[in-house]
This record gives C-alpha cells, sequence and structure tokens, in this order.
C-alpha cells in the first residue's frame, strides 16, 4: 500500500511539474525593438526585412516586434516614404510602428505643419524614451 501511494504521488508531482515546464516553454515569446534613425532607403529596407525574416523564423505569435523611428528615420512612416505600403501592411502583421512625438514636433516648427503619418502607426512621446522603456521590458536591441 506504501509502495502505491509513493508511486501515486511521484506521478502527481511530475505531472505537476512537467506541466508547469511545458506551458513556460510555450509560453516563451522573443521580443526585439529595432531602432530606424537614418533616411538612408537602403537601412530602412533592411530594418523592415529583420522583423519580416525574424516572423518567419518564430511566427507571428512567437515573437513582439516594435520598430522605432526617431529623427531623420522618421521618413520611413511617412506618406512619403518609398516603404509606405510595406509599413501599413506589417503594422497589419503583428509588428509595431512607434514614431517620435519629439521629431514630429521639430518638423512641424521647422516646416509649419504635421508629418502625416502612415496608418497603423503610432506616436510616442519619444522615441530614445520607447526603446529604453522596451529594453526595461526585456526586448532584445537591434540598430541595422
Amino acid at each position: 500500500m506504501k509502495t502505491i501511494k509513493k508511486i501515486s504521488a511521484m506521478m502527481v508531482l511530475l505531472l505537476i511539474f512537467g506541466n508547469t515546464y511545458a506551458a513556460e516553454y510555450n509560453d516563451i515569446q522573443h521580443k526585439l525593438v529595432i531602432q530606424v534613425s537614418t533616411d538612408d532607403p537602403r537601412t530602412q529596407k533592411i530594418a523592415l526585412n529583420n522583423a519580416v525574416n525574424l516572423q518567419k523564423i518564430y511566427g507571428l505569435d512567437n515573437v513582439a516586434i516594435e520598430i522605432v523611428a526617431y529623427g531623420p528615420g522618421l521618413s520611413l512612416m511617412t506618406s512619403k516614404s518609398k516603404q509606405a505600403s510595406r509599413v501599413t501592411s506589417l503594422s497589419q502583421s503583428n509588428i509595431t510602428f512607434s514614431a517620435c512625438g519629439n521629431t514630429i514636433k521639430a518638423i512641424a516648427r521647422k516646416t509649419g505643419k504635421l508629418p502625416k503619418l502612415l496608418k497603423g502607426v503610432q506616436r510616442v512621446n519619444a522615441g530614445v524614451d520607447r526603446i529604453m522603456i522596451l529594453q526595461e521590458k526585456g526586448y532584445a536591441y537591434i540598430r541595422p
């Protein structure tokens, strides 16, 4: 009888810890923030390619990707971007696009009008601040 109780207890522990391990393994989500701070079309295209390639590796639901643009890089997220249709499309595929509010204000002061952000682009207070916050939340960081 004692042997059956020990085996039963071991099976219960195995089920509890085995399920906990499986749940933790399945819930792993990779997180990446990509900085875009240049108006170089080639670099901007590489940033988008990096995001798409990572989604191909891990799947849409297994990776969180945010592209943060500031300074000259903001051009990626405006209606004048050569990558405009791609940015709009990717924003609907679990890639977050964040535009720097400080850069937007600076452009408005200089030109007298706000840059037109693409559909799916969110405005954040400051691009650098957004990158820092995401890194504090465990996001890996790259700058192509």
